[in-house]
């Protein structure tokens, strides 16, 4: 299996206070020597659902089954998969409790399937710290917000 990180962020600008907020993911996968960035703006977001989406997004580009570390500043996804809420998540139907809703499910469902495609580590890093990688995701998503304007 390759071996490959993932780097993500996801950002929004308003963060669901009104229609006329921005968001943003960015990521860079790197394998081996290889490097590829990504990014992509939207209108009328929050900032989980771009953190969700900068995850899938890295791990749609892969082309086979990968073991992955997956780099986020993301509390709200590196817990999911690290304290298993994810697992209960599913088993409840894709509910919190009994009938509690949970939130971007659509992109939970995703986000897990692609991480059982591969064999993926989430990795908690320190947001604007002193991570080049994290930054350097950040700045992608930065920019991708710019480019909404």
């Amino acid at each position: 299996m390759k071996k490959v990180k993932i780097y993500t962020d996801g950002g929004c600008r308003g963060n669901g206070q009104s229609k006329e907020n921005v968001g943003g993911i960015g990521g860079i996968l790197i394998y081996g020597d290889y490097q590829k960035t990504f990014k992509q703006g939207f209108k009328n977001t929050t900032n989980n659902k771009m953190e969700l989406l900068a995850a899938i997004t890295g791990l749609q580009m892969l082309k086979e089954p990968c073991e992955v570390a997956l780099y986020s500043d993301s509390a709200y996804v590196v817990n999911a998969f690290n304290q298993h809420w994810v697992d209960g998540w599913a088993q409840k139907g894709w509910k919190r409790g009994k009938n509690s809703e949970l939130k971007n499910a659509d992109l939970w469902k995703t986000l897990y399937s692609l991480a059982k495609i591969h064999r993926v580590s989430f990795i908690k890093v320190k947001g604007h710290a002193n991570d080049h990688y994290n930054n350097k995701a950040d700045q992608l998503v930065n920019q991708a917000m710019d480019e909404v304007n």
